[in-house]
């Protein structure tokens, strides 16, 4: 292959690789500015977000085997995979996680609500229970735009990946937060605005994943990052062989 057919080669490879690599720099650097000039606290909604009330060092607490008792009276419970204490309405509330299957004892999948204080089992939360709690946990007094009962969730969704089901309690403030709680955890879970959708959007494109939004080692970002390699490359290969061409043209002249 004659020298000025391989120079040609690398600069169009170049070429066509700066073409393909420059609109995701572009993405790179839009979101990169984004994320740099955000507040992190804005985005996940932290101003919004209201301290989860304490309990009084008073409150008389039933014992957690009599609740487990109860639980497997009603439900063929097999392993405990945990128990904690949650505030709702007021009240402490045991959240036990429980299996069913002895096969596979920590596949999870159960949860059940108990009063702490008298050993009541609780159903899940009801739309207006959801409702009360969202309002409890936001800041000031926005109005409720809309209310929605999600059972599962896709990739893109802003409630990916989270416990269903669950309630999506939209407020009518000026960043449209929605409240997301979990039915039979009866917790919040996260707080959504249009700060963190652009954030989420933008990160998309910054990880290049557009499946599940989040997952670094998706094959197209590894792939840009060799064309990326490749492309530096070439650029020092074409500047280290014009330079190469312009002293040996120098040489020739003083000769």
């Amino acid at each position: 292959m004659k020298k000025s057919d391989f120079h040609r080669k690398i600069r169009k490879s170049h070429r066509y690789l700066g073409v393909a690599l420059g609109v995701q720099f572009l993405f790179w650097t839009i979101s990169g500015l984004y994320f740099s000039w955000s507040n992190m606290d804005d985005v996940h909604g932290d101003p919004q977000k209201r301290a989860v009330p304490l309990f009084k060092v008073n409150q008389t607490w039933v014992s957690p085997s009599i609740i487990i008792d109860s639980l497997r009276a009603h439900a063929p419970v097999d392993s405990i995979i945990g128990l904690e204490s949650i505030e709702l309405f007021g009240k402490p509330f045991y959240q036990i996680h429980y299996s069913v299957s002895k096969a596979q004892p920590h596949s999870g999948g159960h949860v059940c609500l108990a009063d702490a204080e008298t050993g009541n089992l609780r159903p899940a939360l009801s739309q207006a229970e959801a409702v009360q709690l969202a309002q409890n946990r936001f800041v000031g007094d926005p109005t409720v735009e809309k209310v929605e009962f999600l059972t599962q969730t896709n990739g893109h969704h802003e409630y990916r990946n989270l416990p269903v089901p669950a309630y999506a309690v939209t407020f009518g403030n000026p960043v449209s937060t929605t409240v997301y709680i979990a039915a039979e955890l009866g917790t919040v879970q996260k707080y959504r605005n249009t700060k963190w959708r652009v954030f989420d959007f933008l990160w998309m494109l910054h990880l290049m994943d557009y499946e599940s939004r989040d997952n670094l080692s998706n094959g197209l970002l590894r792939a840009f990052s060799l064309f990326g390699l490749l492309t530096i490359a070439s650029g020092f290969t074409l500047f280290w062989v014009s330079r190469k061409t312009t002293v040996q043209k120098k040489n020739l002249k003083m000769s």
